[in-house]
């Protein structure tokens, strides 16, 4: 039997949750009710519904926190905000922050069926892509085939199906989170749960309770008994984003449970054991930060049995191309516009830049630009940039535009590298691995001074 669609109802209004909730059992849906921001996110943790509809303006937790909280740490999930009309303002401002839709108060019965109706088709395809974002027919479900990522393809296809922790280590935007999908989809624990946490989006009082769950009256607010991420996740993999940010007092609590396999609750007198694969993300230097005295040593040693480095988008250029691609016919589909072609003109201008929001950076400026393009081809000025030195004889074929994005490639390493070591050519040509009549000769090439 089909799974009825799973619709959570947040009103601080007993009449509001009535009325609203009636109205989508008839229609078919399964609902649940919360009075107050609090509960509400307790139900999203514990029933993972498929969309959430909350008042804007409540007591304690309003709908805008709750939305952010949501958006934190459960992205698939829309959520559609209730508004009276006097804050209809505010209702959009919350669609800026992520919010699918709002309905007003009062509300028409058809008005609110169509747009239930298609929050929740949407919520199918939100899913889909945010649980299993992996490319199908790329190796690890990956985009690229510049060195960088056929190395960091095959270690992931060697160390997925061991129980191994791993540190993921990168740059915000450059895909930590599909490293993470991949390692899950290709274990043995691909058919349990992946659970993920951003440790830097919790308060720091609520971390323990998050991870490990609590017990009925162990805190304040606490009314009912709760299983944490640890519990959740049991059997599966659990994701600790942005681990760098963990509390000092919260990675002792995590090195014991790494070591003995075993959770207690906030409150609780019982441990529990938990089977769980632990991956972990991070954007900070996580060396520098025990140097510091802000992480524990012994748990880096704990998370890096194997640690994998996530390439900058700079440093794997070459890849520009079939990332364009893929993002353009994705987001094609997604927005109902006819799939673009994307000229060499453009794809040199892109390979071009920097890109320091690396591969996330670079979707958004897709996904812009088949929006906003109106040609059958979209060329540099449809993704905002300007012809420079490397666009104004753009390539003929992708082989070539390949080898002006190398170029570029090689001057950023080699300036880098001479700033690094105030412009000793000696100095700089040990660190990129070149002899210095080597540097000298690429530097004549690309015309260094």
């Amino acid at each position: 039997m089909q799974r009825k669609p799973h619709v959570l109802i947040v009103d601080d209004e007993p009449n509001v949750r009535r009325v609203l909730g009636t109205l989508l059992d008839q229609a078919g849906w399964s609902t649940t009710r919360a009075e107050s921001g609090e509960q509400a996110l307790d139900l999203v943790r514990a029933q993972d519904p498929d969309l959430v509809i909350t008042d804007l303006k409540m007591p304690g937790m309003d709908g805008m926190e709750l939305l952010s909280r949501i958006r934190a740490s459960f992205p698939e999930i829309p959520v559609v905000m209730l508004t009276a009309h006097g804050t209809v303002t505010n209702a959009v401002e919350a669609m800026k922050r992520g919010a699918h839709d709002f309905i007003t108060k009062p509300f028409d019965r058809d008005d609110v069926l169509a747009l239930v109706n298609k929050a929740l088709g949407q919520a199918v395809s939100g899913r889909a892509e945010f649980r299993g974002p992996l490319v199908p027919g790329e190796r690890c479900g990956i985009v690229g085939r510049s060195s960088a990522i056929e190395e960091l393809r095959k270690t992931i296809e060697k160390i997925a199906p061991t129980p191994a922790t791993v540190l993921i280590r990168g740059e915000t935007g450059t895909g930590k989170e599909l490293v993470v999908e991949a390692l899950h989809q290709l274990s043995k624990r691909k058919d349990k749960p992946l659970v993920k946490i951003n440790c830097g989006a919790l308060p720091e009082n609520l971390v323990e309770a998050e991870l490990f769950g609590h017990e009925k009256g162990a805190f304040t607010g606490a009314e009912r008994a709760k299983p944490g991420r640890f519990e959740l996740a049991d059997g599966g993999t659990l994701f600790l984003d942005e681990i760098g940010e963990l509390p000092a007092a919260m990675q002792v609590k995590l090195l014991r449970v790494l070591q003995d396999r075993m959770v207690d609750r906030v409150g609780g007198t019982e441990p529990k054991q938990v089977d769980v694969r632990l991956l972990a993300a991070t954007n900070r230097d996580l060396d520098s930060e025990v140097a510091a005295g802000n992480f524990r040593e012994d748990l880096l040693y704990r998370l890096k049995v194997v640690e994998l480095v996530v390439p900058p988008l700079r440093e794997r250029l070459s890849d520009i191309p079939d990332l364009v691609e893929c993002f353009a016919e994705r987001h094609a589909e997604r927005l109902e516009r006819p799939r673009p072609e994307v000229g060499l003109d453009a794809l040199n201008a892109l390979m071009a830049r920097p890109w320091p929001g690396n591969v996330r950076e670079l979707e958004n400026a897709v996904e812009r630009a088949v929006l906003l393009g109106d040609g059958e081809s979209l060329g540099p000025a449809d993704f905002g940039l300007v012809d420079d030195a490397a666009s104004k004889a753009p390539a003929s074929t992708l082989k070539e535009a390949s080898r002006v994005a190398a170029a570029q490639t090689e001057r950023r390493m080699i300036l880098a590298a001479l700033d690094l070591t105030d412009g000793n050519i000696t100095r700089a040509a040990e660190r990129l691995g070149l002899s210095r009549r080597g540097l000298q000769l690429k530097m004549k090439e690309l015309e260094l001074r």
